[in-house]
């Protein structure tokens, strides 16, 4: 790892539009200059055609093959499928003095913490849970018992936000990516706080 270079650990709800912003902000980070890439995580679930995936897909035997071998930095099991991330990868990319920003959940980075690897952690919360229920919907990639899991789950994660470096509220796309970008140029932080406090009690009360 180089002075320059971050592993940024991005987490949400699923429905947050967590993959949406990053790409914005990588986007709007690379016309500055800032070197930044997208962390690829290793996937057991089914891929969406939706172009929104950034996974190696791969089956259950191969993931836990790489489970034995210790290739992971990380690895968690979420909404039924194994999710993790490359030890050798990450280490590359920020030898390199590349920032690599990776999409993980709550179980990932703490795991990840749990290992003290140089890290900072963002949540992004959704404006209600409402949000996030429509906007599963209009994927219409998800059955109703995999909706009802993933909002029964989203409960859980959001109330470990708390926990993480930074908090970002993605009511207003364009100021949440903005904030972002300031966050990994190192520019502000977004800690929790006391109107935090409320919003995530009306959030999840």
């Amino acid at each position: 790892m180089t002075a320059e270079s971050k592993l940024f650990l991005i987490s949400a709800a699923s429905g947050t539009g967590k993959s949406s912003l990053i790409n914005s902000a990588m986007i709007e980070l690379e016309n500055i200059g800032k070197k930044v890439e997208l962390s690829i995580s290793y996937t057991t679930r089914d891929e969406r055609s939706d172009n929104q995936d950034f996974y190696f897909f791969i089956s259950k035997e191969n993931f836990q093959d790489k489970i034995n071998d210790n290739f992971f930095l990380e690895h968690a099991e979420v909404h039924g499928n194994m999710y993790g991330t490359s030890r050798e990868f990450v280490q590359e990319k920020l030898l390199q003095g590349i920032n690599l920003i990776l999409e993980i959940d709550v179980q990932g980075v703490q795991s990840i913490k749990n290992k003290t690897f140089p890290c900072e952690s963002i949540f992004l919360l959704p404006p209600s849970m409402q949000s996030l229920s429509d906007r599963l919907q209009s994927r219409g990639t998800n059955s109703k018992d995999n909706i009802d899991l993933r909002i029964k789950n989203a409960y859980s994660e959001i109330f470990h936000a708390k926990k993480y470096d930074h908090i970002l509220i993605n009511d207003d796309f364009e100021e949440c990516c903005k904030n972002l970008v300031s966050i990994i140029q190192g520019e502000n932080a977004f800690p929790f706080d006391d109107a935090k406090e409320m919003f995530l009690k009306k959030l999840l009360y």
